[in-house]
């Protein structure tokens, strides 16, 4: 089995196959834990394409993408940053919530998502022509991202746009089998526990639990722990800090999961 196990929601293999022939790049879009990165991961197995990963953030800046000068036994030497070494390796180049990168980071990308497919590395003073087989993809959350955030318009228009989501609840539970072993009925039952609460964040507004954290939960059950207290440590507890709203998402989870009815007594006979 591929070390990258993934289970395909639509078109998106056929889509992201076609845009890799054509040389296009790509945009992933969908809520966090969605399955974008194991997604890239699993096409750069298909395709037998390496693949460099770039998780963007505020302080991001093109001298960290492309590389920079550094001073090296004495000497001052150029280093490759990962934009740079995945273009000249022809390898997929993901560059994972690109919206947190600065605007002015992402202007080095300009030459390589058009007819030009060419990086400039001006301090260096080479100019890298990327090899067919490089592919530039990027991803987001669109519904979560800050509104002081936004992906201008033209550069979003330079990719392909690919929106992914979760897996119908019967695939997402066979994910959770694959992935953790655990048996498929506490598969759904854990799914289900998602489902609710995913129906939910219309009125509280979190990010909702993802097959990410599903998965977790799964792993802490093959492990031993109940199925309530791992939806408690791994999809619960990160989602708020309020306590009232806390207390209504146990309810929704206890009524999906194993465990939930039981009460652990103490030795002095206390209810917990």
């Amino acid at each position: 089995m591929s070390n990258n196990y993934y289970q395909s929601n639509g078109s998106e293999v056929a889509l992201f196959k076609q845009a890799a022939t054509q040389r296009v790049p790509v945009m992933l879009t969908g809520p966090t834990g969605c399955g974008k990165t194991r997604f890239v991961e699993y096409m750069g197995e298909v395709l037998g394409r390496d693949v460099v990963t770039i998780s963007c953030h505020d302080d991001l800046t093109s001298s960290d993408l492309v590389g920079r000068f550094m001073v090296t036994g004495g000497d001052v030497v150029w280093n490759d940053g990962p934009l740079t070494r995945a273009v000249k390796s022809g390898a997929i180049c993901y560059m994972d919530e690109v919206v947190e990168a600065r605007h002015d980071s992402l202007a080095v990308l300009h030459s390589l998502t058009d007819h030009r497919r060419t990086l400039y590395l001006d301090r260096a003073g080479e100019v890298v022509t990327a090899p067919d087989s490089f592919m530039l993809v990027c991803s987001y959350n669109p519904a979560y991202r800050s509104s002081l955030k936004e992906l201008k318009p033209s550069f979003r228009q330079r990719f392909v746009t690919v929106a992914m989501t979760y897996l119908p609840p019967e695939r997402e539970a066979e994910v959770l089998v694959s992935e953790a072993g655990i048996d498929l009925s506490a598969a759904k039952r854990l799914v289900n526990c998602a489902m609710s609460i995913r129906k939910a964040d219309d009125i509280f507004h979190f990010e909702p639990p993802s097959t990410r954290v599903l998965v977790t939960a799964a792993k802490l059950v093959a492990a031993g722990a109940s199925e309530l207290e791992a939806a408690e440590v791994c999809i619960l507890a990160p989602l708020s800090n309020d306590g009232a709203i806390n207390d209504g998402l146990r309810e929704l989870a206890s009524a999906s999961l194993l465990g939930a009815a039981t009460k652990r007594v103490d030795a002095g006979g206390v209810k917990a």
